[in-house]
């Protein structure tokens, strides 16, 4: 069976050309880069290489990038780093849709006596702006913030953000895991202070990821060891691997016109045949999103079922961050949108990459509708003539709507 991977935002397969220049350095290039002879010095010189082509996707410069292991360890790196270089402050602000790596953090941080700010978002999952202003003061020690949300892709402000948190003498820390390698970024025109990339999603292999320091910034390392990454992270370099993310950020920054072209034009074509479905609509902001990622409920299925089938079917998809995927609560990002209970449950996500074709849209929309319709001939809850949501009611007016109702 052939299969039809819709959920790159989980996890992107690895690139030929990525996995082709990985290969060396498990073999001939096994130098440690730190030692002093010329197999050292070889495997060197290539981790500049990869730095430099990072630093291009990224536009900053090549000193500023940190490698670790994931972007859960850059997040957790940016924020540890803020609250320690600033023990007088013991604000943290941060919104109620982020990924686990923040969210979990900002419990842990709770009970230690931190104050924590989760500012909110509207109907449509974008930020509030004037809630974050309100939040901000002499106390607050980091603002980390989402810059593309994982279950939506609904992007959020972050360069207006970082201004106003410069503006404050405020550290701004974005995580850009789901933007990086989708959006266009320069970080040398941008005032954001630290931002988090993890490999895995721009088709390097999973085990690899960075954090942009920029420079002048204090900063303190969370793994203390040796001289690696000029001292900002211990451990002797995990050579493939950054290899493999300097080769996927050259083919990311080649193959920005196509992710914002070709790709999302497969992802409104797929978007628009499934919301001819009835009861169905599409959760987010539309216009302000990434190219790549579409986030649907289809009223009065339950999302894990819709998953099972699609997957029976050879397609793959997901109904929300893979790192809370094992719980069968409605999604916290949904939640905070105010997306109904009989939609929340039945939403999934499909995020396409450049790997995805026209052929496979026109398979997947073949699929949608007859699993829809099963799932729905099996629920208690479903009539023939239940009311549709209409999509174009996305902005809630407090209570009257028919979203609300």
């Amino acid at each position: 069976m052939e299969t039809i991977y819709l959920d790159n935002n989980a996890t992107t397969r690895v690139d030929p050309e990525v996995l082709e220049a990985m290969l060396p350095f498990f073999k001939e290039g096994y130098g440690n880069p730190s030692s002093m002879h010329h197999k050292g010095g070889e495997v060197a010189a290539s981790l500049r290489k990869a730095r430099l082509s990072l630093a291009a996707l990224l536009g900053c410069d090549p000193h500023e990038i940190v490698y670790t292991s994931c972007g859960t360890e850059s997040d957790n790196t940016a924020l540890w780093s803020a609250l320690r270089t600033q023990p007088e402050k013991r604000h943290l602000v941060t919104s109620k849709v982020e990924h686990s790596a923040i969210i979990n953090n900002a419990s842990f941080l709770r009970r230690q006596g931190y104050q924590v700010t989760e500012i909110g978002v509207d109907r449509l999952g974008r930020l509030d702006l004037d809630g974050l202003r309100k939040s901000l003061g002499p106390e607050t020690a980091l603002v980390s913030l989402l810059w593309a949300n994982n279950e939506t892709g609904v992007l959020f402000p972050i360069e207006e953000v970082a201004a106003i948190c410069r503006d404050r003498g405020i550290v701004f820390h974005t995580d850009a895991v789901q933007a990086v390698g989708k959006i266009p970024i320069d970080l040398k025109a941008s005032k954001i202070d630290m931002l988090s990339l993890s490999g895995h999603k721009l088709h390097a292999p999973k085990g690899i990821g960075a954090l942009y320091v920029r420079h002048g910034l204090k900063f303190a390392p969370f793994m203390i060891g040796g001289h690696q990454e000029n001292g900002r992270r211990g451990g002797t370099e995990n050579v493939p691997y950054v290899i493999g993310l300097g080769v996927a950020a050259e083919l990311a920054l080649r193959r920005l016109p196509e992710e914002n072209g070709r790709v999302r034009a497969m992802r409104d074509r797929l978007e628009e045949g499934l919301l001819r479905i009835p009861s169905t609509l599409v959760n987010g902001d539309r216009e302000n999103r990434l190219p790549n990622t579409s986030n649907v409920s289809f009223e009065y299925v339950e999302g894990e079922s819709i998953l099972f089938h699609l997957s029976h079917a050879g397609i793959c998809a997901s109904s929300g961050s893979a790192c809370t995927s094992g719980s069968l609560e409605p999604s916290h990002v949904l939640r905070a949108m105010g997306v109904p209970f009989t939609a929340a449950h039945g939403s999934i996500r499909l995020s396409l990459a450049t790997t995805n074709t026209e052929a496979e849209i026109d398979k997947a929309l073949e699929v949608f509708p007859a699993v829809i319709k099963k799932l729905r001939d099996l629920s208690p809850f479903w009539k023939d003539d239940a009311p549709a949501l209409d999509n174009s009611l996305l902005t809630c007016d407090g209570g009257s709507c028919q979203i609300c109702n």
